[in-house]
């Protein structure tokens, strides 16, 4: 555990979305302190990379350099692509004081799983000691961990509605998930189907019961609840900049007393500050540039709605990020988490 306040962070991938998004939050944090940026190519300022922090933040943003992130930084969040992720975390794990938050997918699974949605793993070693940071669900494990899976924005909105209910399915029933998500889930590079001419005034699936967040949904939620349900789930981009729904179909054991969901759901999570629990189905604007996951449920007879709202650059990637650092610190985990949005 880091024992003292002012910390010194390091952002290595600042020129995205969510390396915005780390840095907004840190500025207003009161015990971290950005004491690194850091790009694959390097060069500039951070106001110069991100022009929303000109007059803010003038720091230089450096080629990535091991040694000199050992040197400057103890707690290191990577925001970096996948593969591209692991070799940096396997350099970084070198230094025994370093302790990292990696916002790629490169840690989140078993071997297994990893080989089937990514290709070969090449960080055995480190695989086997992250720990996936949904705080909810993992919480004590992430106080005791050096490097920390952060989860994907999917997997955190359909995981946190699916987990409380999973005592409830019937024995090998399938779950449904049907997710929308902002475009800037898709990262910063510009792709056809990110495109303003495509994307505008248009909706649409994409790698419909292929995506590579299924498996990360099953492996967590069997890791939770200990028993295997197949998920079934169809990703959509929506017209929206941020934000994320997710809607949950769930079949209930009839044979199982669930009376009222939302009531249980106030129960499940009734210490989490950043789960609130709607009456009626919650909207990406409510969520928007905050930590919270809202959710709403509904039964009719054996089946069971469920709805989850994130912000997909915030609970989704960043701020979850930063909560996670948080819990490794030693710190109260709220500490310098927006609640509520200054933008939407």
């Amino acid at each position: 555990m880091i024992n003292k306040f002012n910390i010194n962070v390091a952002i290595v991938g600042a020129s995205g979305f969510t390396g915005l998004e780390l840095i907004k939050i840190i500025l207003q944090h009161p015990f971290f302190k950005i004491s690194y940026l850091a790009t694959s190519e390097g060069g500039g300022t951070a106001s110069q990379l991100h022009s929303s922090l000109f007059g803010i933040l003038d720091l230089p943003v450096k080629k990535i350099n091991f040694d000199e992130i050992a040197k400057t930084s103890e707690i290191v969040f990577l925001a970096l692509p996948h593969k591209t992720a692991m070799e940096t975390v396997r350099e970084l794990m070198k230094f025994p004081h370093i302790k990292i938050v990696d916002l790629s997918a490169d840690y989140r699974l078993s071997h297994s799983r990893y080989i089937k949605s990514y290709g070969e793993h090449l960080d055995l070693e480190n695989l086997n000691k992250a720990v996936y940071g949904l705080p909810e669900l993992f919480r004590e494990q992430i106080k005791q961990a050096r490097l920390i899976a952060n989860p994907g924005c999917y997997p955190t909105a359909s995981i946190l509605a699916v987990a409380p209910f999973l005592k409830f399915l019937k024995t090998g029933d399938s779950i449904i998930i049907d997710a929308k998500s902002g475009v800037s889930g898709a990262g910063k590079k510009c792709e056809t189907n990110t495109h303003y001419v495509t994307i505008n005034e248009n909706m649409f699936a994409y790698n419909p019961l292929k995506h590579r967040h299924e498996p990360e949904i099953e492996e967590k939620l069997e890791i939770f609840g200990g028993e295997f349900h197949k998920v079934h789930f169809v990703p959509h981009l929506v017209p929206v900049t941020r934000g994320m729904l997710s809607s949950v179909y769930l079949r209930i054991d009839n044979n199982l007393e669930l009376e009222d969901p939302i009531k249980y759901l106030r129960e499940f999570y009734k210490n989490e500050k950043f789960i609130r629990i709607r009456e009626n189905p919650p909207t990406m604007k409510d969520v928007a540039g905050t930590n919270f996951c809202d959710i709403f449920a509904r039964r009719n007879g054996d089946l069971l709605y469920v709805e989850s709202a994130i912000d997909n650059l915030m609970r989704g990637a960043s701020s979850q990020a930063v909560l996670n650092a948080n819990l490794i610190a030693g710190f109260d985990e709220f500490i310098g988490i927006p609640q509520i949005a200054i933008v939407p």
